[in-house]
């Protein structure tokens, strides 16, 4: 349960970087309001079960791309999960008020909505793995 909660916290300052950085990365909030990060932390955990359930199976089919590309379908794969996150979101927005958008996508799909996702999925990444050695060093001791 605390390795769910840690990786939902990691997940949430990860994407809240990225909205910082990629220009097109639309994570609408306001530091005012509790509800706000609620909504922020209802995104991470959904994309954190996307991370648990989905790009393990979708990193094992896509094995043999990836021994050809020396592992950059990687990259394609973590934009590909930042998408279907997004998509995801976008299914509730009605009911929780939640606004996450890459590049137009969803609703429009653009070569832009590619780009901004695979740079988004760079910062993601690079975050979060500075975060989770920071945070969890329990793990790179073996313990």
């Amino acid at each position: 349960m605390l390795d769910l909660v840690v990786k939902v916290a990691v997940n949430a300052a990860a994407l809240l970087v990225a909205a910082n950085v990629v220009p097109e990365f639309k994570l609408v909030f306001q530091t005012g309001k509790p509800e706000d990060w609620l909504k922020i932390a209802v995104i991470a955990l959904v994309f954190a079960l996307v991370n648990s359930y989905i790009k393990p199976i979708v990193k094992t089919l896509a094995m043999p791309i990836g021994f050809l590309t020396m592992g950059l379908v990687a990259f394609v794969i973590n934009a590909a999960m930042l998408l279907g996150t997004a998509w995801i979101v976008n299914q509730a927005k009605d009911t929780l008020n939640i606004a996450f958008t890459l590049g137009g996508y969803p609703p429009h799909w653009s070569y832009e909505a590619i780009g901004c996702a695979v740079v988004a999925s760079v910062v993601v990444s690079v975050v979060s793995t500075v975060l989770n050695i920071v945070l969890v060093p329990r793990k790179v001791v073996g313990f």
